[in-house]
């Protein structure tokens, strides 16, 4: 009798003609007995690139143990990685998005050719968690999502983020080389993903509100037993999703994505939240798009007053309870959709049921009458200069409208270098171009200029746009993703110095004050102006590669 739970496994090692197999698998550890059980994949993005990633080895063994303590056979293979935090600012930077896409067919390939029944994935960095997802999503098989966990603060609770900050800080001349020197020895004390409500935070706190993880894996810090127990319950929910055939299809839909983006808003993360939810929502044949962002945003408020734009660290969030007590609100409150499944064979709704309210002597979390902004601070804005959309992040601290005189630059470096070495007047608006995914290519990600413009004291009075994208960690009246992009001929490749932009975060619009004609003119005699990749997985993605408004995927329609 063919065993229901052994769909994929059972072709690669039942029968006389895979008998290879079974020798090859004895090999690795497999005997008799390990034949008849349902085999559970272990994605492990261990890394000793990055710290974010550098405990991860240790994780997938505890997976590992839950799986097999379950009744499975588990078995754990790497895929890659790429640190934002130590390419930034880098031509190695270029490949950070790109990694994504490879971490994502990685699994998929390993998972489909060796026939795995279920996937436990485990990721702690900004693009291998939602390339996980991605991967889940176009194998369809049961399986779980495990976040790797945060840091802990550093010394005077400092992170990723005041190395950058401390980096334009040093250029203005209001620290010294003694004191950037020690920021940079004790921003990050060990293992786990940056700090803040940065992008790994945020995307880990979107994969579970997805329900793709189990309850609380995104508020647990990476050196913790909590995180353990948390990697060994993941290997055995994916054996009784075996059981009862649960696969992220019965999960995922366009309720539970608006869930995610509710959450998203609700913690003030990151815009790179956008960019991977489309990428996660077309492989699993979700119709999100843009102006989902902008309706759900027009209802919810942001609540959570944490870094980069407010005062908390992720691990000060998890001291009061993590993100659960504030999903229960949003539930409470008829944000979320409480009937949506999830990887606990349980609805949200049945997750969130004896779920405690945070102690009422917390500040981090705000009530609905006292929130840190009335509705959305991620912002779709449209306009002559943004046809497609862009993606802006508006605390309302700087504002939420600007005017200004264009500085444009066709390279992060050339607007890193103007800031750094005083060249940014104030009312400007530095234009960095040609960063988009084609035009990077790879769509790198503007945190040294942020940063630098926050350390030189210029918050409040520039803004900066681009067809590249943000750090989570990116703070200010900043504007990315941009759409279309300068290198496919987008208007704001047509931008010259001294030219008038608007950017008005409350009516969403993003404009140059030019008439269609002048655009026009422009337009006619416009030629890229950078060279890009003709050879490897640089120019190979540029071939490939979506508008970020479709969240940059190389797989699409």
């Amino acid at each position: 009798m063919t065993d229901k739970r052994r769909p994929y496994s059972s072709v690669i090692v039942d029968g006389l003609t895979q008998t290879p197999s079974r020798a090859m698998l004895r090999a690795v550890g497999f005997d008799d007995e390990d034949f008849k059980k349902p085999q559970i994949g272990i994605a492990s993005t261990w890394s000793m690139v990055t710290p974010c990633n550098m405990h991860i080895n240790e994780l997938a063994d505890h997976a590992e143990a839950g799986a097999n303590a379950a009744g499975a056979k588990a078995v754990v293979f790497n895929t890659i990685t790429v640190s934002d935090g130590i390419s930034m600012g880098t031509p190695g930077m270029r490949y950070s998005l790109v990694s994504r896409e490879v971490i994502c067919d990685s699994i998929e390939t390993a998972v489909a050719g060796q026939g795995f029944d279920g996937v436990v994935t485990i990721g702690g960095c900004d693009k291998n968690m939602p390339a996980c997802v991605m991967a889940m999503l176009r194998l369809n098989r049961p399986s779980v999502f495990v976040y790797g966990g945060t840091i802990k603060p550093g010394a005077e609770r400092r992170d990723i983020v005041s190395v950058f900050e401390a980096v334009g800080q040093r250029a203005a001349g209001t620290i010294d080389d003694s004191q950037l020197i020690a920021v940079e020895k004790t921003a990050i004390p060990g293992p786990g993903s940056c700090g803040g409500m940065y992008t790994a935070n945020t995307m880990a706190s979107a994969i579970e509100a997805l329900g793709l993880s189990l309850p609380n894996s995104s508020a647990q810090e990476a050196v913790s037993g909590d995180k353990k127990e948390d990697c060994e319950r993941a290997g055995a929910a994916v054996m009784r999703m075996i059981e009862i055939d649960l696969k992220p299809s019965d999960i995922v839909s366009k309720k539970s994505f608006e869930n995610a983006i509710t959450v998203v808003i609700a913690l003030g993360g990151s815009t790179n939240a956008v960019l991977h939810l489309l990428a996660m929502a077309q492989c699993g044949g979700i119709d999100l798009t843009l102006d989902d962002f902008t309706t759900i945003g027009q209802r919810v408020p942001v609540l959570a007053d944490v870094k980069p734009s407010g005062r908390y660290l992720m691990s000060e969030l998890i001291e009061i309870g993590g993100i659960q007590p504030l999903m229960k609100m949003l539930l409470e409150r008829g944000l979320l959709h409480g009937n949506v499944m999830t990887c606990t064979g349980q609805t949200m709704a049945e997750n969130l049921a004896d779920v405690q309210p945070y102690p009422e002597s917390q500040d981090i979390v705000r009530a609905f009458d006292n929130p840190v902004k009335k509705d959305s601070h991620l912002r779709i804005l449209y306009g002559n200069l943004a046809p497609e959309g862009a993606v802006a992040k508006i605390s309302g601290k700087e504002g939420l409208s600007f005017k200004g005189t264009a500085r444009c630059f066709n390279s992060e470096e050339e607007a890193l270098n103007a800031i750094l070495d005083g060249k940014i007047e104030k009312g400007a608006v530095i234009v960095i171009r040609y960063e988009g995914p084609k035009g990077g290519p790879g769509m790198r990600e503007m945190l040294s200029p942020t940063s630098a413009i926050m350390g030189a004291g210029l918050g409040k009075d520039v803004s900066l746009i681009t067809d590249g994208r943000f750090s989570g960690g990116s703070h200010g009246f900043v504007i990315g993703h941009v759409t279309p992009e300068a290198a496919v001929g987008g208007p704001i490749g047509l931008l010259q110095d001294g030219d008038t932009i608007t950017i008005d975060a409350e009516a969403n619009a993003l404009a140059v004050d030019l008439d269609e004609s002048e655009l026009s003119r422009r337009r006619a005699s416009w030629q890229m102006e950078k060279e890009t990749p003709s050879r490897g997985v640089l120019a190979k993605y540029a071939r490939s590669v979506s508008s970020a408004s479709r969240g940059a995927v190389t797989d699409g329609d």
